[in-house]
């Protein structure tokens, strides 16, 4: 891209010396480039101006001072190559005119020279032909010329413009995100000076005799984009519980859960896990440890949909999101119990405890699941240690929906149809999963239904990634209209409670309090039966619970050996991604990527990524292609709606709820039995 001085000064002279017929005047006589003290004249090939070219081709020489660099390197490589680049460009142009003017010269001169001699009359006819092509060669040199004036002449107007308007969009981007790290780090310094400072230690004596629980707000309340938790007001709804000692004779009236052998329903999560007649898996491959900075991905995603942004298997584990949903059922040992309960708010405590226990394998799992492909399904045949049947159904990509159905040998159902909703926050990552869970007993006829909690990842710019779950469930017995009141504490540096508390009461239809759940999401659950209720001595409208001494429901299983290297995943987890003979070929377990991941093969399994989400996107164009013409669909996602069909679900509407919901239709494991798999899309 450097032209020596030599060289313009030898390609100036040449230029002085071309015929005047070959350099179309500027009007006043003078170069494009008016530049003080030249003398040229040639406007149709100013580019090649001794005198101007240096400004145009090289204006880094320019010695205004305007374009001076504040930028750093970095951040402005990529447009000192395009400057590099297109220099190069026009320096070639350069070299081409000049050979167009060399050539053309010679070839009028040549042309000159035969005018002179005398010629036959025939010769003399091909020779104003090559006339007549020479004068149509200079005047489309001269069109070109023009042309590249033009150009140049554009280029050098909002050239500077340009820069100054990208250096302006990188500083302000550069100081945003500089913003954005020093306040973090001030938080993180502010929580240091806090619990360096004395008589600030939690009490855990309180964690499990007083909590707060605040009215039911309803989803929108937590599910709101804009919502942010704060600690707990002091003036919120709350109550106080009181343990009175045990007697012989009031806990063989029913003080305490009784079931219909007369056993105490306590230590419910003890009960011995089934043996299976498969062996089962205890291992995978550890995890490799591949460093990554995760803020700068996520600093490009501020206030975006996770699920719309392209994510790099590095921050997934080797679990689809539909094998996560499947995890729910860890503990379902809870609903084997409940279905003896003769009481239906005994049952519910065994529900509510089950509701709490499917978030103790979260706590230290702060990977992503991989997103499931459109049409992908999971299966869960445990029928001989499990004791049921679970399925499912990847039905909506935008927004992301699996649908999911259980059904148990032991006499009841399950199903549920969950769409993540999840937005970056800049500190922070939201997980609001929506959509309604309903558990059915078929003998009692008791409906239960209830919603998830908010979950958020915290420290995503500094500090140790952690996971907090947040926000009211309210579940509902619809037949009896029993109800549980719970509420997922968040963590706060400044609250006295201890770490991942829960709190409940639940009541019976009549809206009297029955029972007080208390324990962690993360390790264990009890629930306490009520004796009498009175209103707070303090005057702080807190109401004093007298409870019988509490009862464990769950406890939380040990993680495996090795856990930490194996994406802390929890016994259940480790058998989900195990290859199965005769599941469909639509099953997590075939997904090449999370396969690749699963063996530590990383970079294999980040192209693999790329090409099922190619592939997924081109199966999409193809649908909404077809779409019918007279279609309402007015958004991408209503257009994803109206034209895909889930296999083993279908769309109806909820009569509890009085939601849309995808709910099983059957078909699955009779397909699988005669292993019919016709009907599955190819979609790996």
């Amino acid at each position: 891209s450097h032209v020596s001085g030599e060289r313009r000064a030898r390609m100036g002279r040449e230029v002085a010396t071309w015929p005047l017929s070959w350099r179309p005047q500027q009007p006043g006589g003078k170069c494009g480039c008016q530049a003080a003290g030249c003398d040229c004249t040639s406007w149709s090939l100013n580019f090649i101006c001794p005198l101007w070219m240096p400004r145009t081709l090289f204006p880094s020489t320019d010695d205004s001072g305007d374009d001076e660099d504040t930028a750093s390197p970095a951040d402005k490589s990529e447009l000192h190559q395009t400057l590099k680049n297109l220099s190069l460009k026009l320096d070639d142009l350069g070299t081409c005119n000049d050979l167009i003017a060399k050539h053309g010269a010679a070839l009028q001169r040549s042309l000159n020279e035969l005018d002179g001699l005398k010629i036959p009359p025939e010769s003399s006819e091909k020779l104003k032909a090559v006339n007549e092509r020479a004068t149509l060669f200079r005047i489309t040199s001269n069109a070109m010329i023009n042309a590249c004036r033009d150009f140049l002449e554009l280029a050098e107007t909002h050239s500077r413009k340009w820069q100054r308007a990208l250096q302006y969009e990188q500083e302000q981007r550069a100081h945003l995100e500089e913003t954005i790290e020093q306040l973090a780090k001030q938080h993180n310094s502010l929580e240091r000076a806090f619990r360096s400072a004395p008589g600030q230690s939690n009490n855990p004596t309180k964690s499990f005799s007083e909590g707060s629980l605040s009215t039911h707000k309803g989803e929108d309340s937590e599910e709101d984009e804009d919502t942010e938790y704060f600690d707990a007001m002091e003036d919120a709804t709350s109550f106080i519980t009181v343990i009175t000692e045990a007697k012989e004779d009031r806990c063989g009236r029913g003080g305490a859960l009784v079931s219909a052998d007369g056993h105490v329903l306590d230590a419910a999560s003890l009960v011995p896990k089934g043996s299976s007649k498969v062996k089962r898996r205890v291992r995978i491959p550890n995890k490799p440890n591949y460093s990554l900075n995760l803020w700068s991905i996520m600093k490009n995603c501020i206030g975006r949909e996770l699920s719309r942004i392209p994510m790099p298997v590095n921050f997934n584990e080797p679990l689809s999101m539909l094998q996560r949903l499947t995890e729910d059922l860890e503990y379902h040992q809870l609903l084997d119990k409940a279905v003896h309960c003769t009481s239906s708010v005994e049952q519910m405590c065994l529900v509510a405890a089950f509701s709490v226990s499917s978030y103790s394998t979260t706590v230290y799992r702060i990977a992503k699941p991989f997103n499931p492909m459109l049409g992908e399904t999971f299966e869960l045949d445990r029928l001989d240690d499990m004791g049921l049947r679970s399925l499912c159904e990847q039905v909506s990509h935008h927004p992301p929906s699996a649908a999911h159905y259980v059904c148990s040998k032991h006499g009841w159902s399950l199903w549920q149809e969950i769409t993540i909703s999840s937005k970056f926050r800049g500190k922070y990552i939201s997980i609001m999963p929506l959509g309604a869970i309903h558990l059915e007993f078929e003998a009692s006829g008791n409906h239960y239904v209830w919603r998830k909690s908010t979950s958020t990842v915290h420290n995503i710019i500094v500090g140790k990634l952690w996971i907090d779950q947040s926000g009211d469930i309210e579940i509902v017995n619809h037949k009896t209209n029993d109800r549980c009141q719970i509420k997922f504490l968040p963590y706060s540096y400044f609250s006295k409670e201890a770490a991942r508390k829960v709190t409940g009461v639940v009541s019976d239809g009549q809206g009297k309090a029955q029972y007080v759940l208390s324990g962690s999401w993360d390790e264990q659950m009890e629930c306490a039966k009520i004796v009498q209720s009175s209103p707070s001595s303090d005057g702080k409208q807190k109401t004093v619970y007298q409870t019988l001494p509490a009862k464990l429901l769950w406890k939380k299983y040990p993680l495996p050996e090795n856990a930490e290297n194996m994406y802390y995943f929890s016994e259940l987890a480790l058998t989900l991604n195990e290859l199965e003979e005769g599941v469909a070929p639509t099953d997590s377990r075939l997904r090449p990527d999370q396969r690749l991941m699963e063996k530590g093969r990383w970079d294999e399994a980040n192209a693999e990524k790329q090409r099922l989400e190619e592939k997924q996107r081109s199966s999409l164009r193809q649908r909404l292609e077809t779409c019918a013409p007279s279609s309402r669909c007015s958004t991408e996602e209503e257009k994803e709606a109206d034209t895909y069909l889930p296999l083993w679900f279908e769309k109806r509407r909820d009569p509890l709820t009085g939601e849309m919901a995808c709910i099983y239709k059957g078909g699955y494991w009779e397909a699988k039995e005669r292993q019919d798999w016709h009907m599955c899309p190819n979609i790996f």
